[in-house]
C-alpha cells in the first residue's frame, strides 16, 4: 500500500486542506502528523490555543477514521523517522512564506531527497499564493496595496476542496503527547464563528473601527493557525452584501504575505531603503507603553486587551503602534516583538508588516502619517466605554473627559499616570 506523510504546520483543519485531501485522494495510507518545534517559541495563551486547535483536529480525523500523530523536535527529522517508522514513500505540506519556514521547507526537501522520499508542498495557508499575483514589468512583488488588490480581484482563485470522508491510518503510528488547551480553538470552533460572523457582515463596514462595539469578526487567530482556509472563508463571503470591506481585510494579509515573500527580513530590518528614524533608547517607557501605564487612556486600555485577551482590536493596535513609534520614538522592531509574543494571531508577515506600515519603514505610501491618540479615541470610542472596560482606574470618569485625564485634578486619577513626556 502506499503510504504517506501530511506534516501539518499553520493548516490545522479538514476543509479545504489541499495538502491533506490531495495526499488521501493519492494514496492508500495517510499518517497527519504534527511536530512541536522548539525552535519556535510561543507564549502560554497561543500554545494553549494550538494545543486546542489540535484537539479538534484530531477528533475530525478520529471520525474519519484517522488521527493525529504528535511528535516534539526538530520537524524535518521527526517528519522523516515518522515516514521510515510508517514506510511512506512521500511527505507532503503546506507552504509557507516566513524565512524560517522557507529554511524548513528547503532542509525538508533535501532530506527527502536523500531518503529517496517524494516531497510536495501545497497551497493553503494565503488565498493567492504568493507568487502567483506579480506586477507587470518584471517586479518580484506589489509594494503597494491598492494595485495589489486590484489584481488579487482578478486573479482566478484555486478551487475550495472538500473535506475527505475517510482516512485509512497506518497501523504503527507514532503516540502523541497533550497539554492543556483553550476550549474554543480549532476548526470546529472557528467555523461556527464564521457562519454567525457572515450573518452579520453587511453592517462591518460602518461598525469595524468602533473600539467598544468590537463588531470584528475575531477570525485572525483562527486563520494564523489555519482552523480555517482564507480561500474559502472569501468564497463564503463572495456576493454577500457589504462584505468588500471583509474580503479587503483577507487581500491585505495575503499582501504582506507576498511582501514578506519578497523581503525575508521584514521582522527585523526597515523595508524602505533610507527609511530609520533616530528611535530613542527609552526603556523605561517601552515598559509603560507594555504594561498599559503610559497616562494616555485609549493607548493603555488597547495595551491592557492585548496583555489580558492574546488580542487587541485592529483600530487600538493602529492607534499603540503609532504612539509607540511616533509620538515615544521607540524602534518599531521593540513594539513588533512585543506584539508577537502575546498575540493569538501574531504571524511574521501580517505582525511585522503593520509595524513597519505604521512607522513609515514599510508599505505605506505616506510614511509621515501620525495618529492622534486623542483624535482617534474621540471618533472611534467617542463616549470612552472601551477605556473604561480595559483601564478601571478610570470608569468613574464621565464623558469624554476620561480620554484627558490630565487635566483633572489628581485625588480623581485615582493614581494613574500623567502622560509620558
Amino acid at each position: 500500500m502506499k503510504t504517506c506523510v501530511v506534516l501539518f504546520t499553520r493548516d490545522l483543519r479538514v476543509h479545504d486542506n489541499p495538502a491533506f485531501a490531495s495526499s488521501v485522494g493519492a494514496f492508500d495510507v495517510v499518517l497527519p502528523l504534527f511536530v512541536h518545534d522548539p525552535a519556535l517559541p510561543a507564549g502560554d495563551n497561543r500554545r494553549a490555543f494550538l494545543r486546542g486547535a489540535l484537539d479538534d483536529l484530531r477528533s475530525s480525523l478520529r471520525a474519519r477514521g484517522g488521527d493525529l500523530a504528535e511528535l516534539h523536535g526538530d520537524p524535518v527529522t521527526e517528519a522523516i523517522r515518522a515516514a521510515k517508522t510508517v514506510g511512506a514513500s512521500a511527505i507532503a505540506m503546506a507552504a509557507d512564506v516566513s524565512a524560517y519556514a522557507r529554511s524548513r521547507e528547503t532542509r525538508l526537501a533535501a532530506a527527502c531527497e536523500s531518503e529517496r522520499l517524494a516531497f510536495k508542498t501545497f497551497p493553503g495557508v494565503t488565498v493567492v499564493p504568493p507568487s502567483a499575483v506579480r506586477p507587470g514589468g518584471g517586479g518580484s512583488h506589489y509594494k503597494v496595496f491598492t494595485p495589489y488588490y486590484r489584481s488579487w480581484e482578478a486573479f482566478t482563485f484555486r478551487d475550495v476542496v472538500g473535506a475527505p470522508k475517510k482516512v485509512s491510518l497506518p497501523a504503527d503510528a507514532p503516540k502523541s503527547w497533550f497539554s492543556t488547551a483553550i476550549g474554543d480553538a480549532g476548526e470546529t470552533a472557528a467555523r461556527k464563528r464564521l457562519s454567525s460572523w457572515l450573518a452579520d457582515i453587511a453592517a462591518y463596514g460602518d461598525i469595524h473601527d468602533d473600539l467598544a462595539a468590537d463588531r470584528t469578526s475575531r477570525l485572525s487567530p483562527y486563520l494564523h493557525f489555519g482552523c480555517l482556509s482564507p480561500r474559502e472563508v472569501v468564497d463564503r463571503a463572495q456576493g454577500q452584501e457589504g462584505a468588500e470591506p471583509f474580503i479587503r481585510q483577507l487581500c491585505w494579509r495575503d499582501f504582506y504575505h507576498q511582501v514578506l515573500a519578497a523581503f525575508p527580513a521584514l521582522k527585523s530590518k526597515p523595508y524602505r531603503a533610507n527609511a530609520e528614524d533616530e528611535w530613542r533608547d527609552e526603556k523605561d517607557a517601552l515598559q509603560a507603553w507594555q504594561e498599559g501605564h503610559t497616562g494616555m487612556p485609549i493607548v493603555d486600555a488597547g495595551m491592557r486587551q492585548l496583555r489580558a485577551e492574546g488580542w487587541m482590536h485592529n483600530r487600538a493596535r493602529l492607534i499603540t503602534a503609532s504612539y509607540l513609534t511616533k509620538h515615544l520614538y521607540v524602534d518599531w522592531r521593540a513594539g513588533g516583538d512585543h506584539f508577537f509574543d502575546l498575540l493569538l494571531d501574531g504571524d511574521v508577515a501580517n505582525n511585522y508588516g503593520n509595524w513597519q506600515w505604521v512607522a513609515g519603514t514599510g508599505n505605506d505610501t505616506k510614511p509621515y502619517r501620525r495618529f492622534s491618540p486623542l483624535r482617534q479615541a474621540e471618533r472611534f470610542d467617542p463616549t470612552g466605554e472601551y477605556v473604561r472596560r480595559y483601564v478601571p482606574e478610570l470608569a468613574h470618569i464621565p464623558g469624554k473627559a476620561i480620554h484627558q485625564p490630565w487635566e483633572l485634578p489628581a485625588a480623581q486619577r485615582r493614581g494613574y499616570p500623567a502622560p509620558i513626556k
